[in-house]
C-alpha cells in the first residue's frame, strides 16, 4: 500500500468551534461541512463539530447522510431544493432551505406537504451569485410569510469582500434596509466575517474554512485567530536520487540543479491533490526541518530537496500539509487557497484516511 495518507484530527475540529464560540457568543453556529466536510469526511467533520447548532451542505445526499449518522441539529442546504422531490424529502426529514428564486418559492408553494419548510431566504447584496434583488424582498416577503408551506423564515446573505480591505458594510447596508421591517432571525456572517466584524454575529453565523484550520483571510495565520489545523498529508519517501551540477528532475527538465544535491522523491502527486502547479520551493517539513519541493509535480510524484537532511531515507515520513507546514503556506505557493487544496484529497478518492479521536 502507498504510504501517503491524510490524517484527521476530531480534537482540531472541535478546539476550532470552540473557537468560533467564544468570538461569537451569542449566536448560533451553522457549521458548513459541503464538499464532503471540505475534504476531511462528511461524516467525520460533523462528528467533530457534533456541538454545533447546525450543518449547512450542498446536496440532498449530504443531508439524509447526517440524518442517517443521528444528526438532530438544524440542516440546510445551501442551494436549496431542485425539484419537488427534494422539497418532499426535505419536509419528511425536517431540513432547512435556502430559497435564492421564484421558481423554488413557488415549487414550495405548490406542493402538499406533511411538514411546512423551514427556509432561508437569500438576499443578493453585491456579490450577484444567488439570491432575491434587495428592491423585491419587501414584497416577496409579504406574500409568502402567509403560505401554509413556510414554517418559518431566516433571512440570509453572503459576503464577496469579508476578507479584503473594502470589508462588508456596502452589503451589509443594502441587506438592513431591505429587511429592517421584518423581525426574522438572520444569518449572513461566514468565516471570514466572524472574525473581522462583530456587527455581523446575528442570530446564525456560518463558519466554514476556519472549523478545519485555514485562514479565512490572505496573508494572515491561522494561528492568529486561535484555530488549528484538522488535516496532515502525510507520506514517505519512496527513492532518493543524487544529483550533479547542471541535471534536472521530472517532467520537462524544469528544475536543474545549480549544485550537486540529494532529492527525495515522495509518493504525492497531482492525482492525490497535490496542487500541480506547486513551483519549486513549495515547503514540505522531514526530519524536523523545513525544506521545500523541486521541479515540476507529477501524478503520482514529487521531488524535494534532502541535501541538508542527510538523515533521511527511503521510508522517511513526509509532511506535505498540516501542523508544521500549513496548508496556506502551499496554496499561497501554488497561487491558490487552502480550501481548494483540502477539499482536492477527498475528491482524488485515491488518499486513505485516518481519524485520530482524541
Amino acid at each position: 500500500m502507498r504510504p501517503l495518507k491524510a490524517i484527521i484530527h476530531q480534537a482540531s475540529l472541535r478546539h476550532n468551534l470552540a473557537t468560533v464560540k467564544k468570538i461569537a457568543p451569542q449566536s448560533k453556529i451553522m457549521s458548513v461541512v459541503k464538499a464532503n466536510g471540505y475534504g476531511h469526511g462528511l461524516i467525520n467533520a460533523a462528528q467533530g463539530l457534533s456541538e454545533s447548532d447546525g450543518f449547512a451542505v450542498l446536496t440532498l445526499h449530504e443531508a439524509i447522510d447526517l440524518r442517517e449518522h443521528g444528526f438532530e441539529q438544524d440542516i440546510l442546504l445551501l442551494e436549496g431544493a431542485f425539484s419537488a422531490y427534494e422539497v418532499s424529502i426535505a419536509a419528511k426529514m425536517n431540513f432547512n432551505l435556502v430559497v435564492h428564486n421564484l421558481n423554488q418559492l413557488h415549487m414550495i408553494e405548490k406542493l402538499k406537504l406533511d411538514h411546512p419548510i423551514h427556509i432561508h431566504f437569500k438576499i443578493n447584496t453585491g456579490m450577484n451569485r444567488l439570491g432575491f434583488n434587495p428592491k423585491d424582498v419587501k414584497e416577496i416577503l409579504h406574500t409568502i410569510q402567509k403560505k401554509s408551506n413556510f414554517k418559518s423564515i431566516t433571512l440570509m446573505t453572503h459576503f464577496a469582500t469579508a476578507d479584503e480591505p473594502k470589508g462588508v458594510d456596502w452589503q451589509l447596508n443594502v441587506f438592513n434596509d431591505a429587511t429592517h421591517s421584518f423581525h426574522y432571525p438572520r444569518s449572513v456572517a461566514n468565516s471570514a466575517s466572524i472574525i473581522n466584524f462583530k456587527n455581523t454575529h446575528m442570530d446564525w453565523v456560518r463558519p466554514g474554512i476556519m472549523l478545519y484550520g485555514a485562514s479565512p483571510i490572505v496573508g494572515q495565520k491561522s494561528s492568529a485567530f486561535n484555530i488549528k489545523p484538522a488535516m496532515e498529508l502525510k507520506s514517505e519517501i519512496i527513492a532518493i536520487q543524487n544529483l550533479f551540477k547542471d541535471d534536472s528532475v521530472g517532467y520537462g527538465e524544469n528544475f536543474k540543479a545549480k549544485r550537486d544535491m540529494r532529492i527525495a522523491v515522495v509518493a504525492c502527486g497531482y492525482a492525490d491533490g497535490y496542487p500541480r502547479h506547486a513551483p519549486t520551493g513549495t515547503p514540505v517539513f522531514i526530519e524536523g526541518k523545513k525544506t521545500s519541493t523541486v521541479g515540476r509535480v507529477s501524478m503520482d510524484m514529487l521531488y524535494v530537496d534532502i541535501t541538508n537532511i542527510p538523515e533521511a531515507t527511503i521510508s522517511t515520513p513526509v509532511e506535505l500539509w498540516g501542523m508544521h507546514v500549513h496548508v496556506d503556506e502551499v496554496a499561497e505557493k501554488s497561487g491558490t487557497v487552502g480550501y481548494e487544496l483540502l477539499c482536492a484529497i477527498s475528491a482524488s478518492r485515491r488518499v486513505p484516511i485516518e481519524i485520530i479521536h482524541g
